[in-house]
């Protein structure tokens, strides 16, 4: 597609701000969910007996909204203003971070736990640049060509509409799941008509106006539904928004400094030893071996937006230190390694706005927020059904992607029909092993597969 905004342009500053707030609706959802189930997955454990201590303090959403908006900074300073993507907190290292808390002797060493796993799957990613560095990439075209790479991104999108579909039915009030479909289809259809028909500022802009859309029509359905007594019609659950008044108005109504990670970890070194450390690296390291695939799927689908190698220019290198240390430092603050998002890329495909300039205003505006109570309340009370909609259009986006990067790949090659058949399978019928504690995702798996496949039949000449 034809770019509205180059990766270098700078819309005006105004227009920034809004691309910025559009950019952090499509991954806020996400950033801000991943410690709520780390928490919930703690006290699950506390109350199996896996853990013993009381779980009083728990990993707080706007400090990993703030390491998010911090570690993508890092991330674009290793890229050189080359790569328009956000970092967001990763679902991949879920398992590894309960495992931080569930290892350690108090809640201080848990945090410190968090910190330490980061920068454990940091050091992965800066081994593998420095690797990179030394052989360059052609290894990784050579065995990562278009037949594989494609159909794995297809399957990164794929894999994400169960969730898209699941909370497309949610109402978050308790009304009827037929109520919340229609609510996230006017989303869906208000945000497809804006990209497609829309004049410039409409098209830069659908998500923001769809999800404004879907709220305002959830709200009205809720408060007819409050107001008649039909459950059923109750879609938006505004606790989060008046629990900020639930004592009054005050300073912190508006205003709180997040939990952040380091500062809960401060006194959590007597809390450590050689058998917790070593669960550390067994639970994050061998996670960030299969994120590792994961990169460069991403980072070959927002090349193909672009126009551009990121591969070659920043170069794998470069964008390996920058997601690496952008985890480290996202972690110190948030407790969550980071990871480039879907969703951010998506966006940039569906608006053609590619400006990094975006993307720095948006980490910017990542921190700021943090430290807003008011819009994470708000964001917080955006019903799930109003962010599935626009998920679909997103993910579904992700998927199309992928498939246009085989475009040219001749398939009436059995080798190549062969290779992306296993992957698709592979990777839709959420293919995944598990070994202890470590999980490779049906990405993952999906990709391995298509790389055993690939190398195999690509002997035969053509």
């Amino acid at each position: 597609m034809k770019l509205v905004y180059d990766v270098h342009d700078k819309p005006k500053v105004s227009q920034r701000i809004v691309f910025a707030i559009q950019q952090l609706l499509a991954i806020m959802a996400a950033t801000l969910v991943v410690p709520v189930i780390t928490n919930g997955n703690v006290e699950s454990a506390i109350e199996a007996g896996t853990i013993s201590w009381e779980f009083t303090a728990k990993m707080s959403p706007a400090a990993a909204l703030f390491g998010a908006g911090v570690g993508t900074l890092v991330y674009v300073l290793f890229t050189k203003r080359k790569s328009p993507v956000f970092l967001g907190s990763s679902f991949a290292f879920l398992g590894s971070m309960a495992a931080a808390f569930a290892g350690a002797y108090s809640m201080q060493a848990g945090y410190l736990g968090l910190i330490l796993g980061a920068v454990f799957a940091g050091l992965v990613y800066v081994v593998l640049a420095l690797i990179v560095k030394a052989a360059g990439v052609k290894w990784i075209n050579k065995i990562m060509p278009a037949v594989v790479i494609g159909p794995t991104v297809a399957i990164i999108g794929l894999s994400l509409a169960g969730n898209a579909v699941g909370d497309l039915k949610t109402a978050n009030a308790g009304g009827d799941y037929r109520i919340a479909i229609l609510c996230g289809l006017v989303t869906l259809i208000v945000t497809m008509l804006c990209s497609t028909f829309g004049k410039k500022t409409a098209k830069l802009i659908p998500f923001i106006i769809g999800i404004l859309a879907g709220y305002c029509f959830a709200a009205i359905l809720t408060g007819i539904g409050n107001a008649a007594g039909v459950d059923a019609l109750k879609v938006i659950d505004f606790s989060p928004i008046t629990a900020l008044w639930a004592d009054g108005v005050k300073l912190s109504t508006f205003l709180s400094v997040p939990d952040f990670t380091f500062l809960q970890a401060k006194d959590g070194f007597s809390g450590l030893g050689g058998t917790y450390i070593v669960s550390l690296l067994a639970a994050y390291v061998p996670v960030a071996f299969v994120v590792f695939a994961e990169h460069i799927a991403d980072h070959k689908n927002i090349s193909s937006i672009i126009e551009k190698d990121l591969l070659e220019d920043p170069g794998l290198a470069n964008t390996l230190l920058g997601d690496g240390v952008g985890s480290m430092v996202g972690a110190f603050f948030g407790g969550c390694p980071n990871t480039t998002y879907g969703e951010s890329i998506a966006c940039v495909a569906i608006t053609g706005n590619a400006s990094v300039a975006t993307i720095i205003f948006a980490a910017f505006g990542a921190i700021i927020i943090a430290f807003l109570t008011p819009f994470v309340a708000f964001v917080n009370s955006i019903p799930s059904c109003v962010m599935g909609g626009v998920c679909m259009a997103l993910y579904g986006f992700i998927a199309v992607s992928g498939l246009k990067m085989i475009q040219k790949v001749d398939l009436e090659e059995n080798r190549n029909l062969f290779v992306v058949s296993a992957i698709l399978i592979a990777g839709i019928g959420g293919l995944a092993i598990s070994f202890g504690s470590v999980t490779i995702t049906e990405i993952a798996c999906a990709l391995l597969l298509g790389i055993f496949v690939n190398l195999i039949l690509s002997k035969k000449k053509a």
